[in-house]
């Protein structure tokens, strides 16, 4: 059953899209505020945000340039949601000469770690990675113990986590931290589509992730690439919510970069009302989500 609002939310620089990639692509706190809030005037509701080292532009778990990125979105406008990753991390880049040690990459720390600028900032939001799978060549690993360790820190927090969802074992891994009370149910999940050996971004394996999902469950999914589009349309038509922006593609078409985050948000949003959708004011998502107004 289709959505009667449909939250957008961008992901406004990502862990792994470089500035190589795109001369545009959000780097300082300033950069990353002001992409978030461009974005919102074309109907995002909620920001992703990563952060980095404005002078390297490679990512960065500074609480204080979180701290920044938040306080100037706040300051502009209030009323949308803030979603703070909690995957950085959780890399895991074996050695040539002995696999079981870490070789250049490798970016794993103590889960605490990973939750510390969710513990001191409380986002509405943060997201909760439960795959551990191979990466471009490399692994992510999130073992069930270091996922309970972020879940339980989180909760602590009052921040409300984001399941990201990248195949169907994650899933199930989600559904038994809900019944262990770990997490509360019945949960708000993103799926991850179109990373390799992760789920594929089509119709049938969306249908198939939701099957699996608690009842009430809320949830949205996005495509990686030039699936991101689709995966909007999908989405929708499928009940869900959807995600856009940098992190996840830097392209309109084919080999035509995309000028901005809010420019990929325009895009959904058009998909969205051009098959009958009506997209949430931030206002709108916060009761979708059940966060404080």
């Amino acid at each position: 059953m289709m959505q009667e609002k449909v939250i957008i939310t961008c992901a406004i620089t990502g862990n792994l899209t470089t500035p190589e990639q795109h001369p545009g692509l959000p780097v300082t706190p300033k950069q990353i505020a002001d992409s978030a809030l461009e974005a919102s005037k074309e109907g995002a509701s909620v920001a992703h945000i990563h952060v980095r080292d404005p002078k390297t532009g490679k990512p960065s778990m500074e609480t204080g340039y979180y701290r920044e990125v938040m306080d100037r979105i706040r300051q502009s406008n209030p009323d949308m949601v803030i979603n703070l990753t909690t995957g950085p991390g959780g890399r895991f880049v074996p050695s040539e000469e002995d696999p079981k040690v870490a070789g250049p990459g490798t970016t794993l720390l103590r889960p605490e770690l990973r939750v510390e600028h969710i513990a001191e900032l409380r986002p509405e939001i943060c997201t909760l990675d439960l795959n551990t799978m191979n990466s471009a060549g490399q692994v992510v690993i999130n073992t069930p113990a270091n996922v309970r360790k972020m879940a339980r820190i989180i909760k602590q927090a009052g921040v409300k986590p984001e399941l990201e969802i990248f195949d169907s074992g994650d899933l199930r891994l989600a559904c038994d931290l809900i019944r262990e009370g770990e997490l509360d149910g019945p949960g708000l999940f993103s799926f991850v589509l179109g990373v390799n050996y992760g789920f594929a971004a089509n119709p049938e394996t969306m249908a198939y992730a939701r099957s699996m999902l608690p009842t009430g469950a809320t949830w949205s999914a996005f495509g990686i690439g030039r699936h991101e589009f689709p995966m909007v349309a999908q989405a929708y038509l499928y009940g869900g919510h959807v995600r856009v922006g940098f992190e996840d593609n830097i392209y309109m078409a084919k080999g035509v970069l995309a000028e901005s985050n809010a420019q990929l948000v325009g895009r959904a949003r058009c998909i969205i009302e051009s098959i009958g959708g009506d997209v949430a004011s931030a206002s709108q998502a916060r009761k979708i989500l059940g966060l404080p107004s």
